[in-house]
């Protein structure tokens, strides 16, 4: 059992003003596993002052310094990757496999890459006459979920560092276990102290308290969009910058050509991935009218060799749900399809037999589903998919894009031209085609309602700049 009664403020572990603690639950046994203290308000202006503070002198440092800096804390996340890696599967539920690239691996190397960004990145650039310069744009207030919950601390907090930017990092009190390793490991290497400071807390108390502070200049927020919606109003008082990076209904489109040997299995893990808690979930598969009945055969199929069970199996490629509340909310959606005249291929709201304890839910297949229905329009964040079928390839690109949100989406084609084209005519910040592997150098984020601003590679950093013209004489 891990208990945290400390947050980590101007380089030291202070006790919190704020008084009450919160159990962290594994999702697998539903076991205590940790306790964190919880910040408050106070706690919240106590880090933003020290950010402030810190802010100057962090900024003016050369930008090998800043790199040195981020990769001292890669190597150091690096020793403990497989440490991460079984701590996140306890406080999410990940399958290990999964959980050892997607919640350690890819977060240890953010903080490599952002140091390699800095490399290249232009800082100053001559426009006519001028000198235009990127500037770090201040203190930045990190908020983050409990899904990829290291990764998204990652994707925020290395490249707001690289900027030159300092941070106040509010993680999810649901996941919060690793937050507090990474702070750990931020104290062990000597980053100076302000630089970066945690608190932790409800998003109600501590997550308002930072979007509405004047000394926050930016807010980088993962979450819903009902969430992101309070942060961007809040934010709006100050006019700080407010990157948003919020919910998707990704659609997945198998075009009539498709191998569905490759595609089915392909997009079957694009849905269930991390038991369907992935913003990106492609929870939409578009299919071919003529080809439902071997699509839907090749499904049943595929979700047989689906293991389903404790995530420390490495055999186990189904794990639970982060906690009873998101369990029972998805039971909600699968009785609501039903009611709404969908028809189930497989799972179902029931408990899967043999794992009464644990907050599992059967991976679930609707068909005959209508584009109006809610499975089909609202995000689920569970193993959940809709089957949704059209006649032609304009109305599979109407149906998709005919969605509030637009982060994710697949297609596939074995005509990668035709593949292409239709994805240009999709209203997503990112497209899979054939299953192509996420990219940490991509830019990561939305269209409409899942967001605005863009996050890893360059394109992330590019998010904690400000642009500052310098006139120059010309005689």
């Amino acid at each position: 059992m891990k208990h945290h009664d400390s947050l980590y403020i101007q380089g030291q572990w202070k006790k919190p003003h704020g008084t009450s603690s919160e159990d962290v639950i594994n999702p697998a046994t539903e076991a205590v596993i940790g306790r964190i203290c919880m910040g408050d308000e106070h706690d919240a202006d106590a880090a933003v002052i020290a950010a402030h503070g810190a802010f100057e002198a962090w900024a003016c440092t050369s930008v090998s310094e800043r790199a040195a800096w981020l990769q001292k804390i890669h190597e150091a996340l690096k020793v403990r990757q497989e440490e991460i890696a079984q701590l996140i599967s306890q406080e999410v539920g990940t399958p290990i496999k999964l959980s050892r690239f997607a919640q350690a691996g890819l977060p240890v190397a953010s903080f490599q890459m952002a140091a390699e960004q800095l490399t290249t990145y232009p800082f100053s650039t001559t426009v006519g006459h001028s000198e235009v310069v990127r500037e770090p744009v201040g203190v930045v207030a990190c908020i983050t979920p409990w899904n990829y919950p290291l990764h998204q601390i990652a994707a925020k907090v290395a490249p707001a560092l690289a900027a030159g930017c300092t941070v106040v990092l509010k993680p999810s009190e649901v996941a919060p276990l690793n937050a507090f390793l990474l702070a750990e490991v931020i104290d062990s290497v000597g980053l100076p102290s302000g630089v970066f400071n945690l608190v932790t807390g409800v998003g109600p108390v501590v997550g308002e308290a930072l979007a509405s502070h004047p000394l926050v200049d930016m807010v980088s927020f993962t979450g819903s969009t009902r969430a992101g919606r309070r942060v961007g109003e809040l934010a709006s008082q100050t006019v700080k910058r407010v990157a948003l990076e919020l919910g998707g209904k990704s659609a997945n489109i198998l075009l009539d050509d498709a191998d569905l040997s490759t595609a089915i299995p392909g997009a079957l893990h694009a849905c269930f991935i991390n038991s369907g808690q992935t913003c990106i979930a492609h929870t939409r598969l578009l299919v071919p009218e003529a080809r439902y009945a071997e699509v839907t055969t090749a499904v049943v199929n595929a979700i047989a060799g689906f293991m389903m069970g404790d995530p420390t199996d490495p055999k186990v490629n189904l794990g639970p749900l982060v906690s009873k509340l998101q369990r029972d909310r998805v039971r909600r959606y699968i009785e609501q399809g039903i009611k709404e005249g969908a028809e189930l291929l497989t799972g179902g709201a029931e408990a899967p037999i043999g794992l009464d304890t644990g907050y599992y839910v059967k991976p679930t297949v609707f068909t005959k589903v209508q584009p109006e229905m809610s499975i089909a329009r609202e995000e689920i964040f569970g193993p959940v998919l809709s089957i949704i079928t059209y006649r032609t390839e304009e109305e599979a690109v109407r149906i998709a894009n005919d969605s509030i949100y637009g982060l994710g989406g697949g297609v596939w084609s074995s005509d990668l031209n035709r593949a292409k084209a239709v994805a240009r005519r999709l209203r997503t910040g990112q497209v899979d085609i054939n299953g192509a592997a996420f990219n940490l150098l991509a830019p990561f984020g939305g269209y409409k309602q899942s967001g605005n601003g863009r996050e890893l590679g360059g394109y992330g950093l590019e998010e904690y700049m400000e642009y500052k013209s310098m006139q120059l004489p010309t005689s």
